[in-house]
């Protein structure tokens, strides 16, 4: 990836119109996932980190559930905190940038007093998550009409 990326924690709304833009290209417009999924209710508490080219262009996002909710989500797992929603736009896939939202949002995980990471992974993506170090765990489910597989690691 070149330099000319940056990735910042998403604040303010105009950071956050751009998060929903990555997720809405990626999600509702190549995946097909009906779009009052794809916003949830997790979004509002949630970090969300976004990565932007040298011209401002959004390239991508992820977001970080952590406290109650991920408690919540992740079966009450003490300091398991949940990634989700890693969107990168085609244009800039295979530059590396998915791994280093990944790592962002580890660093934001780790912030937050977490000492372990769940996804839950589309099944076309989990050899990149593996290459992070996560590991499956579970069978395959369906969420959003897409087979999915939970990933963790430890931080």
């Amino acid at each position: 990836m070149t330099a000319t990326v940056g990735i910042r924690v998403a604040e303010g709304e105009a950071d956050l119109a751009l998060v929903r833009a990555v997720r809405r290209e990626v999600f509702v417009v190549e995946q097909n996932v009906p779009e009052e999924l794809e916003y949830d209710e997790y979004d509002a508490t949630s970090v969300h980190l976004l990565a932007v080219g040298a011209d401002g262009a959004a390239l991508g996002t992820g977001r970080l559930i952590f406290g109650e909710q991920a408690l919540k989500l992740t079966g009450g797992v003490e300091g398991r905190v949940l990634l989700g929603r890693l969107a990168v736009v085609r244009a800039a896939r295979g530059t590396g940038l998915g791994a280093e939202l990944v790592r962002a949002i580890e660093a934001a995980a780790v912030e937050r007093g977490a000492v372990e990471l769940e996804l839950h992974a589309q099944v076309q993506a989990l050899g990149f998550y593996e290459r992070l170090g996560y590991v499956a765990e579970g069978s395959v489910y369906e969420d959003a009409g897409i087979p999915h597989r939970t990933m963790t690691r430890v931080l």
